[in-house]
Order: C-alpha cells, then sequence, then structure tokens
C-alpha cells in the first residue's frame, strides 16, 4: 500500500478546493489516494486563519481611508 500524501500535498488540495478552482481528474486521484484527516483538518484551519486574516486587514484599511 502507498503512503498517504504529505501535509504540502494536503494543503494544496484544500486551497485549491477552498478557491473552488479543482479539476475532477484531480478530486478523483486525490480520492483513491486518501488523505491524512489530520493533515487536512490543520491546512482547513490555516486556510480559514488566513483568509479572515486578510478580510480583517481589508476592512481595516478601507475604514481607516475614510
Amino acid at each position: 500500500m502507498a503512503d498517504k500524501p504529505g501535509f504540502l500535498y494536503s494543503l494544496k488540495a484544500v486551497l485549491w478546493s477552498f478557491v473552488g478552482l479543482r479539476r475532477k481528474r484531480d478530486f478523483d486521484a486525490d480520492d483513491r489516494q486518501g488523505f491524512n484527516p489530520v493533515h487536512v483538518i490543520i491546512a482547513a484551519l490555516l486556510a480559514v486563519a488566513v483568509f479572515i486574516g486578510v478580510l480583517i486587514t481589508i476592512v481595516k484599511f478601507v475604514v481607516a481611508t475614510q
């Protein structure tokens, strides 16, 4: 049995899925290969934290310029 993909592969898959630009071929390959659930959860939490940080920064910048 092959090893599961590493954290960086999981992060890349989560980021592409987060954006919504995932090809069916890539999704099917990920489904066959499997992921470490801990890696996926950590990658998703990191992506959400960065997204929220970017949103807060944009809002602070817009409010400060008024």
